[in-house]
């Protein structure tokens, strides 16, 4: 029998290329199949394709090599250290008591969705300028209150990522480069105002934390004497099996542990100590906006080289995904339509009623952390959905569109590989794989919260206005 016979007579192995469908036709015929994601660079448009060549040439691709290098070795090289905590209005560059920063790129208060109104009548209400947020409301769409991104301020904030004159922040120094990052504290896990929640219990919280919390937490760090070295830490929490975005066992376990003897030492009473540590002991979050800013630190010290096409800020408002990129300073966004989340939803709820893609802590997975090392805490399926596999896969996965990998924060169930790190347009855009991000989901209506987790990716668009601004860019 000739070798074409028995190429019919037998059973078809086939590999399928680009459209899914077909290989469940094949499949359906008794083929074994196997299917190799694939999309042509830049989606196929000649308009990319062409920023892509143009990027491609000799000369320019030096310019952007060189760059890139330095962008990812400030990364590496960067030591955040916790150093304090205080006050929003007393560190934060360009705090009023009347600015409310949010999650995100720029959004006007007519354009923002349910959570992050609530978030803002809420904070407003804290702040003691309106008696309730139907007040609140009518404060916010008259002009009163500035808005603006975290990130335009040095800061990060988890899902609405609002944030108030009064909050109390983390103060993050990148002792490598000497610029400082900011994040609000945890509300926890409970009905919260970062996923919109603002009733009375919400603010009796922000209360107590802003009078005894915060208070306490700035105290015990003044004693410090070194502060706290956060990318070592970071370190170990992820051999302990956390991603440090939506995992945080060891995280907060080892950050507790670092502030306690100082915590003990303050002046404030037994009764309110203890109310501290049940605080903390009630969600294991207490250090994710911990390692949000110390992402943003490092990732702040990378930014405004010219000729790099690294991702400095992935962030999202709830309306739209937005991201920054090392080659185009200041606080140029590159943006496209926020996604839906896809993942487990706590009882009684459905995925109509989340809310889309929303927050700044999509900073981790831009650092390498996050949806980039889930490979190092498989447990986190559990929150997120998915597979254990599959969780494996994102970590491998996120290496064909970044840089290099960090030495200092590495992945033991992959033979201690460096987490990915400098995500790069040119590779998002060549091979058409995204970014992965996990993260929460905030009910779409405020004053809910929380109805569950999953995992995202952000939108191409925003990544196809980076490549074609930066082909205009780099010469």
């Amino acid at each position: 029998m000739s070798k074409i016979n028995e190429l019919f007579k037998g059973k078809p192995h086939v590999i399928n290329v680009g459209i899914e469908s077909f290989k469940e036709d094949l499949a359906s015929q008794g083929a074994e199949v196997i299917h190799l994601e694939w999309t042509p660079p830049g989606r196929g448009n000649p308009e990319l394709i062409a920023a892509l060549d143009k990027l491609e040439d000799a000369a320019v691709i030096e310019k952007i090599e060189e760059a890139n290098k330095l962008a990812v070795e400030r990364i590496i090289n960067s030591q955040p250290v916790l150093i304090g905590f205080d006050q929003a209005i007393n560190c934060v560059p360009g705090m009023t008591k009347t600015t409310i920063l949010h999650a995100g790129p720029p959004i006007t208060w007519d354009k923002m969705n349910g959570p992050m109104k609530g978030a803002v009548t809420g904070a407003i209400v804290f702040e003691g300028l309106a008696k309730d947020v139907e007040e609140a409301a009518e404060l916010a769409a008259s002009g009163a209150i500035t808005f603006s991104p975290c990130h335009e301020h040095n800061c990060v904030g988890s899902m609405a990522g609002v944030t108030s004159a009064s909050m109390f922040m983390h103060i993050v120094e990148n002792k490598t480069y000497g610029n400082i990052a900011y994040t609000n504290l945890s509300e926890q896990l409970s009905k919260i105002l970062r996923m919109g929640a603002n009733d009375q219990s919400v603010i009796d919280r922000l209360i107590w934390m802003r009078d005894v919390f915060g208070p306490m937490l700035r105290d015990a760090m003044k004693l410090h004497p070194t502060g706290i070295d956060l990318r070592l830490m970071l370190a170990q929490a992820l051999h302990m099996g956390d991603e440090c975005h939506n995992r945080n066992v060891a995280g907060t376990t080892l950050l507790i542990q670092a502030l306690t003897p100082y915590l003990i030492q303050t002046d404030f009473t037994t009764e309110q100590k203890k109310e501290v540590f049940d605080f903390v002991a009630s969600s294991d979050y207490f250090s994710g906006p911990t390692w949000m800013a110390m992402a943003k630190c490092a990732l702040d010290s990378a930014h405004g080289i010219e000729n790099s096409t690294v991702v400095t800020t992935m962030a999202r408002n709830g309306v739209e995904f937005g991201i920054r990129v090392s080659g185009m300073p200041g606080n140029t966004w590159f943006t496209g339509p926020a996604q839906q989340v896809i993942g487990p939803m706590f009882a009684g709820y459905k995925p109509e009623d989340s809310g889309l893609d929303i927050g700044d802590s999509a900073i981790t997975e831009t650092y390498g952390i996050g949806g980039f090392a889930m490979a190092a805490a498989p447990a986190i399926v559990a929150l997120v959905g998915g597979t254990v596999e599959e969780a494996i896969g994102y970590s491998t996965k996120m290496k064909e569109i970044t840089t290099d990998e960090n030495p200092n924060v590495t992945i033991p169930l992959l033979d201690f590989m460096g987490v990915p790190t400098g995500i790069d347009v040119r590779k998002v855009i060549s091979t058409g794989i995204m970014p992965i991000i996990n993260t929460a989901i905030a009910h779409k209506d405020p004053g809910i919260g929380m109805i569950g987790a999953g995992i995202v990716n952000p939108p191409v668009e925003a990544f196809e206005k980076a490549m074609l601004a930066l082909a205009e860019n780099i010469h």
